[in-house]
């Protein structure tokens, strides 16, 4: 846990938006693989974890703006989970780590609310994004929605990073960073993705740790989110490998690298990279505080088109092409996305209000664009992605084809020889500075040169 002035500084600053009324936290419970006692790996619930840092299940928490009390509900462990489990912390040690005013029975949550809602008072909650809290929700709070007010505080306390969680982003992106060098440094014609995707794990785990999503791991870079790891390495294949570290305190990593199964990487490989790193320097060089990431994401489209165009796969004015969404035949996806105690941040919270404003909102109807997460204003604090890619999606090439599509811009002949490519991107972490940005964690290698300087050790 941080200090315990972390959390109630934390919890004193969001009161300040409310005048009245109880803020509701839900925690999460176990959830069972196959039978009740055979479970998932926990994790806490991320603003129950923000604003609390108690990391444990079957606990819920409210704040009481009129009565100025801060409460958990839990139960201490029975006797029979100690015979199981063995002592550990009690939930009271727990709540007073986390300056909480007092902890009461878990079954008393419903009375505490019932008598809430009898007396008129406004009870906000976040949206439930778990079954089980969704149906206690629908229990004890009937028809009632979930507080937009209450949506806009914690995201725009969570959106401003403290110096705190910055160290423990750093430390992500550097565990990260670790998991990526290791796959570079492992992997070899003959082996089977599983090989390297286990070893992953195995860098994020060993420090108490976890991953902060299932490994993308694959030389079929081209689909967006792989997690099969059922291939084998050929000399040849690229091998994208998207994965990030979760620490101890449940902040994320979120690194991409592509490397090539082999020593080098083709010549069309190699040009066909430098377009993505190109495009990844100039949307990095585009951060800063004021600037909308929606125009950074259009910086990065445009010089990946412009990449195309050199090779002769796209044609005209580029930036014609990225306006009407042309370049989502290989782009299909957005430049990137908030990151901290989630790896796409908040987004249980929605997304039209962590990536977007009601004065800019989000275009969910063009191909590409309406998978942007982030297109807000950068401020001072933010942690983000740039990841920008070249996918080359067979079937989608073939749609697009049959109908022409944008055939103004796109040169489906020479298309057509790249079908079968694969897929590429580069990712990395930065927090948007007063001025500019900084990059999280420590370097990874990225350049053709540094990359190929590892793979030729890998052999």
């Amino acid at each position: 846990m941080f200090s315990k002035e972390e959390y109630i500084n934390r919890r004193s600053r969001l009161k300040s938006n409310f005048d009245t009324g109880i803020l509701l936290f839900l925690g999460n419970e176990e959830s069972p693989i196959n039978f009740f006692d055979n479970t998932y790996h926990f994790r806490q619930d991320s603003s129950f974890l923000y604003y609390f840092g108690i990391n444990a299940p079957k606990l819920a928490a409210i704040i009481d703006i009129d009565e100025n009390k801060t409460i958990v509900f839990g139960d201490e462990m029975s006797i029979d989970e100690i015979v199981w489990m063995g002592r550990q912390q009690t939930l009271q040690d727990k709540a007073n780590q986390s300056g909480v005013d007092s902890v009461k029975f878990s079954s008393s949550l419903s009375d505490y609310l019932q008598s809430a809602q009898d007396k008129k008072r406004r009870i906000h909650f976040l949206p439930p994004y778990r079954a089980e809290n969704k149906i206690k929700i629908a229990s004890v709070l009937k028809s009632e929605k979930p507080s937009l007010p209450f949506i806009k505080a914690v995201v725009a306390q969570r959106s401003i990073k403290s110096a705190a969680e910055l160290v423990e982003l750093d430390l992500a992106s550097s565990i990260s960073a670790d998991m990526h060098l290791i796959a570079m440094q492992m992997a070899k014609p003959g082996m089977k993705e599983s090989e390297i995707a286990a070893t992953i794990q195995q860098i994020a785990l060993k420090d108490e740790g976890n991953l902060a999503y299932p490994v993308i791991l694959t030389v079929n870079g081209q689909i967006l989110h792989n997690h099969f790891h059922g291939n084998t390495l050929k000399d040849g294949h690229l091998v994208l490998n998207d994965s990030g570290a979760e620490t101890k305190m449940g902040y994320a990593g979120d690194l991409t690298r592509t490397f090539p199964a082999g020593k080098k990487f083709s010549a069309i490989q190699k040009e066909m990279y430098s377009i993505v790193l190109e495009s990844y320097q100039k949307a990095v060089e585009a951060l800063k505080p004021g600037v909308k990431y929606l125009d950074v994401h259009y910086t990065a489209c445009l010089a990946l088109a412009e990449g195309l165009k050199a090779l002769g796969l796209m044609k005209g004015n580029m930036h014609d092409a990225v306006e009407t969404g042309a370049h989502a035949l290989f782009f299909q996806c957005g430049t990137g996305h908030m990151m901290g105690l989630d790896v796409h941040d908040m987004e249980d919270l929605g997304e039209q209000y962590v990536g977007y404003t009601e004065e800019l909102k989000k275009n969910t109807t063009q191909f590409g664009l309406k998978s942007l997460r982030l297109g807000k204003e950068l401020e001072t604090g933010y942690v983000l992605t740039v990841e920008p890619g070249l996918y080359f999606i067979p079937e989608l090439i073939e749609q697009w084809k049959s109908t022409a599509q944008f055939s103004d811009f796109i040169n489906y002949d020479k298309v057509e020889d790249f079908k079968n490519f694969g897929g590429i991107r580069v990712e990395d972490d930065y927090v948007i500075t007063e001025t500019s940005y900084r990059k999280l964690g420590k370097e990874l290698a990225i350049s053709i040169n540094d990359i190929e300087e590892i793979r030729a050790k890998a052999y």
